[in-house]
């Protein structure tokens, strides 16, 4: 990502606050940021950065919702009175309001999907391709739901009016944007570190306003227990290295130490959600010596919490890899044979594994090479290809 891209994703939710702020109308404030992002991504790589770069999207957002109103009152018998009347552009605003943004994308008039979606895009910053993968549908049926949420907001303004419906939708963005980040559906590189630094910061200031509720707790001890990892995660040419293989030396220590602190804090303390246990479960392998020290019964029990709690198929896959741990790769394929998402390559990616373990050596290659096929990410490509080359027939 360059300078220029990885700066217009940081203003641009505070572009579209400063604007729905002062106009109201998320729909067409939403509109007029994406075109002065449009320009200033066309423009700044010649330019320059201009010396302020946030009022020089408000500036040119704000002209631009100017035009789209003089337009719609011109309909209105009233685009001479309106353009007499110029307003003047929104100032911009010092505190950081991406968590108000948050709720107004988890307006209770939405979907959770819809929800989901708009706050992805209007917060996360990700494509619609991104969203798309991210929740294994079609890229029409994301670009569908963002429209008709963006319809349905019309009108509305920033109030930070919370809710445990609308926290519980912000939560889940907030866990897929960072699982985006975490391991990147498509591209080149495994992580995308922007994504799951942001990530991590909205729940910080997210907890900073709410330490009581145990989910957000869990939350940002689920995020913190997975980036430590991240440093051991890629080897130096940028390959994927899997949990069991990774250098634990190379963990970062003080997420870990965090992380187990504030789990261990909430689960005594919250009722028990899914984000708590997931992060418990995360606590258990950032724990272990070594991979070969690894709980695996009591991550066992955790997966049977928490498929009844949030059931789902991909906590049923990762529950079969932990019951393989177990009970052994034959009883771990047993269970594959009844999962959801049979197209999906950590389906095949997991029976690969569990078939490598067992012994079939010629199932497991062709498990293999039928994950590296089904996936977009290109270090995951990598991995899988060569795990099937080192099981030659």
């Amino acid at each position: 990502m360059t300078e220029v891209e990885s700066l217009l994703r940081e203003l641009a939710p505070q572009v579209l606050v400063a604007l729905v702020r002062h106009y109201g109308g998320f729909d067409t404030c939403e509109d007029a940021v994406q075109e002065a992002l449009l320009a200033a991504s066309q423009q700044w790589p010649a330019s320059g950065i201009p010396d302020h770069p946030k009022g020089w999207l408000i500036t040119t957002a704000s002209r631009r919702r100017i035009e789209q109103f003089r337009s719609e009152t011109a309909r209105q018998r009233r685009e001479q009175a309106v353009a007499l009347a110029e307003p003047a552009d929104p100032e911009p605003v010092a505190v950081d309001d991406t968590l108000t943004l948050l709720l107004l994308c988890c307006h209770p008039s939405l979907t959770r999907p819809s929800q989901v979606a708009l706050t992805l895009r209007a917060v996360g910053g990700l494509t619609t391709a991104e969203i798309a993968r991210a929740f294994l549908v079609p890229e029409a049926t994301i670009g569908q739901r963002i429209s008709r949420a963006k319809q349905k907001l019309r009108g509305e303004r920033l109030t930070g009016e919370e809710s445990p419906e609308r926290l519980a939708a912000v939560l889940q963005v907030l866990y897929l944007i960072y699982t985006e980040g975490h391991t990147a559906s498509s591209g080149d590189a495994l992580n995308r570190v922007e994504l799951t630094t942001e990530a991590i910061r909205l729940v910080r200031r997210l907890r900073a306003e709410l330490p009581d509720d145990g989910e957000v707790t869990g939350l940002l001890a689920l995020m913190l227990l997975t980036e430590a990892r991240r440093p051991a995660r890629v080897d130096p040419t940028g390959a994927l290295v899997p949990l069991a293989d990774q250098d634990r030396t190379r963990w970062t220590a003080e997420f870990v130490e965090e992380g187990v602190s504030l789990i261990t804090k909430a689960l005594s303390t919250a009722p028990v959600g899914p984000y708590q246990l997931q992060a418990a479960i995360a606590a258990v392998h950032d724990e272990a010596a070594t991979a070969a020290e690894t709980d695996w019964a009591q991550i066992l029990t955790l997966y049977d919490l928490l498929r009844v709690v949030a059931p789902g198929p991909m906590v049923t896959l990762n529950r079969i890899v932990a019951f393989a741990q177990v009970h052994g790769p034959e009883a771990g394929l047993a269970e594959l044979a009844g999962v959801e998402l049979k197209a999906h390559h950590r389906v095949d990616a997991v029976r690969g594994h569990l078939l490598e373990r067992s012994g079939d050596v010629a199932g497991a290659r062709e498990a293999y090479l039928a994950a590296a096929r089904r996936t977009l990410s290109l270090p995951e490509q990598a991995y899988l290809q060569s795990r099937a080359a080192k099981l030659k027939p």
